[in-house]
């Protein structure tokens, strides 16, 4: 499913944003151009990582510090060792849009 976000330009650069879908909770990074959308719940404690620190390609999580790469969702430092889910994000004529599948 395709869903519209909304104009790039209106989204924060290297902040996150959080949206919501049915019980899904995505966070959405704008690094330049470039939107990259993870799933929010930080894989070791909860916390939401669009809360979180953003350092070029990653994003620190609030709680406990633990990084996620914005690109894949790898966690890249203690204490979180599961990766979070990406989704696909889409920039055409200004806006962007998210592929998300409910499950």
């Amino acid at each position: 499913m395709r869903i519209e976000i909304g104009a790039l330009d209106t989204l924060p650069r290297d902040r996150g944003v959080r949206v919501t879908f049915g019980e899904e909770r995505i966070a959405l990074f704008r690094i330049g151009d470039e939107v990259f959308a993870i799933g929010d719940r930080c894989s070791h404690a909860e916390a939401s990582l669009a809360e979180g620190e953003v350092f070029d390609h990653e994003v620190e999580c609030p709680r406990h510090g633990s990084e996620f790469d914005l690109r894949t969702g790898k966690a890249l430092s203690l204490p979180a060792t599961m990766p979070v889910p990406t989704y696909e994000v889409l920039v055409e004529d200004g806006l962007v849009y998210l592929n998300w599948e409910p499950e």
